[in-house]
C-alpha cells in the first residue's frame, strides 16, 4: 500500500507508515509494554519526533493516510495489532489483509487537522498469551 496521494498543493505525499517494534520475550516477562516498544515512521521529513521510543509523535495533516504495522524482535513470536483505540472524530482505523495472505495491518485516514498532542493506545496479541497487552501511560501520538 505505498500508492501516492496528491496534497491540496499539487505535491505528491506518500502514506505515513507507524511501525511498532516489540520485544516479545521481554513483553510477555513483565507484562507490560513498557521498555519493550520502540515506535517508529516514515515522516521524519514532515515533523514526526520520538523515533525508537514508546512516545512518538506522528506529525499528520488532514487528508493523510495511517498505515499501522508490527514487527518482533524475535522472529518465531506471534506479534499482532488487536486494536487501535483513538479519537475516531480524527481517525478510524481499520484492519486490514495482505490479498492472499494472513498478514494484517490497520489504516485510516485523519479526517481533520489535528489540534494539539492526540495520545492514542495500540493493543497487541503476543505469544500464547490470552488477552491484549495495552500501550499504558507512554503512548504514541499524533500531531497537528
Amino acid at each position: 500500500m505505498t500508492t501516492k496521494k496528491r496534497s491540496e498543493n499539487g505535491i505528491d505525499r506518500r502514506p505515513i507508515s507507524i511501525t511498532a517494534v516489540v520485544d516479545c520475550v521481554g513483553a510477555l516477562a513483565t507484562g507490560t509494554l513498557q521498555g519493550n516498544l520502540y515506535f517508529y515512521d516514515t515522516n521524519k521529513a514532515g515533523g514526526s519526533t520520538g523515533f525508537g521510543t514508546e512516545q512518538l509523535r506522528t506529525r499528520v495533516k488532514a487528508g493523510d493516510q495511517l498505515l499501522w504495522g508490527v514487527l518482533a524482535l524475535e522472529c518465531e513470536a506471534y506479534l499482532a495489532i488487536d486494536g487501535i483505540e483513538i479519537d475516531h472524530a480524527l481517525v478510524e482505523p481499520e484492519r486490514k489483509v495482505y490479498p492472499g495472505t494472513d498478514v494484517a495491518y490497520w489504516i485510516g485516514t485523519v479526517k481533520k487537522d489535528a489540534v494539539g498532542e492526540i495520545a492514542y493506545q495500540l493493543k497487541f496479541k503476543v505469544g500464547s498469551r490470552d488477552e491484549a497487552i495495552t500501550t499504558g501511560t507512554l503512548s504514541p501520538s499524533l500531531v497537528g
